[in-house]
């Protein structure tokens, strides 16, 4: 199983990204997909999951209005939309996948994970 995130960057307060992980080696469409983040000095955290079908969706707080986490299961991708960007945001950011077809916030819930990828937002 592999999961390759990419669509990082440098970007200014009030940008946008929109971050991809394409995965393969797994029955995609089985998986619930999350993407997680992980700042220096700070434990991974959630951002946000999606349901193996894109019906269901979970944000943290922190995030919520401003990413979108959607997915194309005949691509074998998931996205993260990250619009209104803040200097807090920055992290290297990590896309999962949940064998239970998700969506859950537990990073124990994930079984498999991407190498991540930088995001970082100046103000």
């Amino acid at each position: 199983v592999q999961l390759q995130a990419f669509g990082g960057g440098l970007v200014q307060a009030g940008g946008s990204l929109r971050l991809s992980c394409a995965a393969s080696g797994l029955t995609f469409s089985s998986y619930g997909m999350g993407w997680f983040r992980q700042a220096p000095g700070k434990e991974r955290e959630f951002v946000a999951a999606i349901s193996r079908g894109g019906v269901t969706t979970y944000y943290a707080d922190t995030v919520k209005g401003r990413l979108t986490i959607s997915r194309d299961n005949a691509k074998n991708t998931v996205y993260l939309q990250m619009n209104s960007l803040k200097p807090e945001d920055t992290a290297v950011y990590y896309c999962a996948a949940d064998y239970r077809g998700g969506p859950t916030i537990r990073k124990d819930e994930y079984s498999y994970w991407g190498q991540g990828t930088q995001v970082t937002v100046s103000s």
